[in-house]
């Protein structure tokens, strides 16, 4: 009796499975590769990423192609493998691992959609990270009507790490707190009036009142969330007399500045010291913007009772030659140089780093301190006709920072050669990097002082340029505010960071191991005992 006709084609659906298994392997590989560069363990330049995704599609591709293809040769191979006993094993073995992933996945998700599971006892963190400290329980638990959260977060920002906590804040709340977002980068108009200027800040609302948390900490947000329940009165007054920045429309006016310090519930007035000789007791800061006359000794004296009394100056003062100082005595530049040991200096800086406008000083970098600790160092503050600041010495009870630094490549010009060259004079130019703000606070008096050597970069058209307007309301925030109204201490975190070793043979190493050793014993046993079961019919 004549055998069953063999399948002439069957031994070309072999190199059909040894094309999918090495398009199985580089499907891992790839995917493994985008699994460290999605995590930020590794991440690829966006030119090679694109390429990395479409060898993934390849890949993928190829498989499928020749599974599909080694099973048109073949079906008597695939009709055994799908009915014989390895079939019912395997079946057995596939549906436990289903049913072991599913179980994963769903209560992953459920911990995901529902964290405050993860609130004490529950929380089963080192550093309790995932439960919110007891200050700020008691604050959410003294909410008496609800509080609504808007973030701010444009296009280019991580909004993941924000969620996580607003969802803390409103799963301990009792229905009280509330959140979403905005993108202002969508919505420029609701940024606007919200008086939200920069990216990463929180508006809350408790009815008519607001308040501003400048960036997404526990923190932060508790101190805001204390200022909306007990709101008092915050006062700042801006000198006028000598030429400063009004608010009126125009070119040069500070309209949006002040806008924005009445959203964050500041009360902003004006004050002439030549008329009233007398400072409001509801003052927290005096502002000097731009004065383009020296202030007088007599109104000096007033300012110098007002900080040692615990007030606050701030003190924005342009380069002599753009101003009508002239040769005029400057009491308020005395003042600050012998109290505080800050320099306005007699000259303006040129930026070396900025060619198209060398008289546009950018920042560098910036010193820690609670004014610049909201910006990074890619959003930068320009000043256009800035003056340099330097820090003379220590002085009693007195602390002093250096805010903002410009670039190696600056250099500062005396006021009688402003005019010459704008390239480097080594003979009478200061190179840099200069200071162009400074903090200083006495420990004794708890007065505070901030001196920036221009005020051009708050004006209307400059307020919304990079970190220009956080840079002057942070400014505000720090030397207006109470600091002591919450005694809430940033709980260090656990760092849980792999870091993968520099030496490139320890790297290569790693790599071998991780993805060719591992993975390939697990195809290789895999391989023989699927054999060895063959064998044994």
């Amino acid at each position: 009796m004549a055998g069953k006709k063999k399948n002439q084609n069957a031994k070309y659906a072999v190199i059909g499975l040894i094309v999918a298994l090495v398009a199985c392997i580089s499907t891992g590989l790839i995917g493994f590769a985008n699994l460290l560069g999605s995590i930020g363990m590794f991440p690829l330049p966006e030119n090679i990423q694109e390429g990395v995704n479409l060898a993934l599609q390849i890949s993928i591709g190829l498989l499928v192609i020749s599974l599909a293809v080694s099973a048109i040769l073949n079906p008597d191979a695939v009709r055994r493998f799908l009915t014989g006993r390895q079939a019912r094993y395997g079946s057995n073995s596939l549906i436990l691992t289903l049913a072991f992933v599913g179980i994963l996945i769903a209560l992953n998700y459920i911990v995901f959609k529902n964290t405050d599971l993860l609130g004490s006892p529950y929380d089963l963190t080192e550093d309790k990270s995932n439960t919110l400290s007891k200050e700020t329980l008691q604050i959410l638990a003294e909410l008496k009507d609800p509080v609504k959260a808007t973030a701010f977060y444009s296009t280019n920002s991580n909004i993941s790490g924000a969620e996580e906590l607003l969802n803390k804040f409103k799963n301990n709340s009792d229905g009280k707190f509330t959140y979403s977002f905005i993108n202002p980068d969508l919505d420029p108009v609701a940024a606007r009036l919200a008086g939200v200027t920069g990216d990463g800040k929180i508006l809350l609302e408790m009815g008519e009142t607001k308040e501003i948390a400048n960036f997404s900490t526990e923190t932060e947000i508790a101190r805001a969330l204390l200022r909306l329940i007990s709101p008092g009165a915050r006062a700042v007054y801006f000198l006028q007399g000598h030429g400063e920045i009004s608010f009126e429309s125009g070119e040069i006016t500070y309209g949006i500045v002040k806008s924005t310090l009445e959203a964050k519930n500041y009360t902003v007035n004006t004050l002439n010291l030549l008329t009233t000789r007398k400072i409001p007791e509801d003052a927290l800061s005096i502002i000097i913007a731009g004065p383009q006359k020296p202030v007088s000794e007599d109104e000096v004296e007033l300012l110098k009772e007002f900080v040692d009394n615990g007030g606050s100056l701030i003190v924005l003062e342009d380069p002599i030659f753009f101003t009508e100082f002239g040769d005029a005595p400057d009491p308020l530049a005395d003042y600050l140089a012998e109290d505080w040991g800050i320099i306005l200096n007699k000259d303006v800086i040129i930026d070396g780093s900025n060619p198209d406008n060398p008289y546009a000083a950018v920042s560098l970098r910036y010193n820690d301190h609670p004014i610049t600790r909201g910006l990074s160092e890619n959003l930068i503050v320009i000043m256009p006709q800035a003056r340099s600041l330097t820090i003379s010495g220590e002085k009693e009870n007195v602390s002093q920072t250096g805010l903002i630094s410009t670039a190696e490549n600056s250099w500062a010009r005396p006021n009688e050669n402003v005019n010459d060259n704008p390239n480097f004079n080594s003979e009478t130019d200061t190179p840099g990097p200069l200071y162009m703000a400074v903090a200083g606070e006495n420990s004794a008096t708890t007065g505070r002082v901030v001196v920036v050597g221009n005020s051009l970069f708050a004006i209307d058209g400059n307020f919304d340029v990079y970190g220009n307007g956080n840079f002057f309301v942070n400014s505000v925030d720090w030397a207006a505010e109470q600091e002591d109204l919450l005694n809430l201490s940033t709980r260090p975190s656990t760092a849980r960071v792999f870091t993968p070793p520099t030496e490139t043979w320890r790297f290569l190493l790693l790599v071998l191991v991780m993805v060719i050793v591992i993975p390939g014993m697990v195809v290789f046993f895999g391989i023989s005992t699927w054999l060895s079961r063959r064998r044994r019919g």
